[in-house]
């Protein structure tokens, strides 16, 4: 069984402590790639938290790339937190891009409703037919 430990009364949400030591685990070699964790309901008590918190906890660690989820076989590790990083790095760069392509659209859809003469190079002049 993992050595995981929660604290209640800290300020970081309880799902965050829980992927965090999940995370420093796989890190010390406690977990192993491969290596199947316990199922969930089995955290959940050991640890004395819902198991949804700790479900959340799991799922977060699968989008970074540390855990795969497989129906009938259990939660196990599959990368390390290195992975994990670049995972993380990579889902960063994607919203980032993201984000300025939607910027880029709402600027030219806010342009486009401009009249010619209503806009120069240093910005909004004056806006025609109000």
């Amino acid at each position: 069984m993992l050595r995981v430990k929660v604290d209640p009364s800290e300020p970081t949400d309880l799902y965050e402590q829980v992927a965090a030591e999940i995370r420093r685990a796989i890190a010390e070699g406690e977990a192993k790639a491969g290596e199947r964790l316990p199922p969930a309901r089995d955290l959940a008590a050991v640890l004395g938290v819902n198991t949804n918190t700790v479900l959340r906890a799991l799922r977060t660690l699968r989008d970074q790339g540390l855990l795969e989820f497989r129906r009938g076989r259990g939660i196990t590790v599959s990368g390390t937190p290195e992975r994990g990083a670049v995972i993380a790095k990579a889902t960063e760069l994607a919203r980032a891009v993201e984000v300025a392509e939607a910027t880029q659209r709402i600027g030219a859809a806010l342009l486009s409703g401009l009249t010619p003469g209503t806009w120069t190079r240093g910005g909004i002049t004056r806006l025609t037919g109000a």
